[in-house]
């Protein structure tokens, strides 16, 4: 699906899960809490944590936890839909992607999923802050997209489609917060 180093077009896909928000805090301070994985299950009720791994789930050493394009990445537990509180109905969900960008000095990420044949699912998930000017000031626009493609993209539709998308809006809302009170606590000291 990837659109060379571009988030990808709904139309590519069978269905997508979006998000977009304005953060009051500075997009170093945003990525910051973005790319804190392990801290994850603190503010973020959608996706508790996530790991660089290698091929077969693995997790590797706290030393090898550098986020890289070319790396697996295990998302695990996903909660569908987003709670703080262990689910209830259905147990938690995880996905297995490869990093296809990194880019920390553009504040942008992205991956696949890996494991399934093209024709049966592909997803593509872009992440990106961009700086904006509100009300005179500067701030950050956290943006997120993922496109579903392939058979199994329907049933995910049907019987996830709405939850994801609410864990998408979840996820920014904590985002928001998270990085507002550490921004907040930087102008302190």
């Amino acid at each position: 699906m990837s659109n060379q180093g571009l988030p990808p077009l709904a139309s590519q896909g069978v269905f997508t899960a979006s998000t977009s928000i304005t953060i009051d805090a500075p997009r170093n301070i945003v990525w910051d809490v973005l790319m804190d994985w392990g801290s994850y299950h603190e503010w973020n009720p959608f996706v508790r944590n996530q790991c660089i791994a290698d091929a077969s789930k693995k997790p590797l050493p706290a030393s090898q936890q550098t986020p890289r394009a070319g790396a697996h990445l295990l998302i695990h537990p996903v909660h569908i839909p987003p709670s703080f509180d262990p689910p209830k109905i259905f147990p938690a969900s995880s996905g297995f992607v490869i990093i296809t960008t990194m880019d920390s000095d553009n504040y942008r990420c992205a991956w696949d999923t890996v494991g399934y044949p093209s024709w049966l699912l592909t997803t593509e998930r872009w992440q990106t802050l961009v700086e904006v000017v509100e009300d005179g000031r500067k701030k950050t626009r956290y943006e997120s997209i993922e496109v579903f493609g392939g058979l199994l993209a329907y049933l995910i539709r049907i019987f996830a489609g709405s939850g994801l998308q609410a864990g998408f809006s979840a996820m920014a809302e904590g985002l928001k917060k998270r990085s507002e009170e550490r921004s907040c606590l930087d102008a302190t000291l």
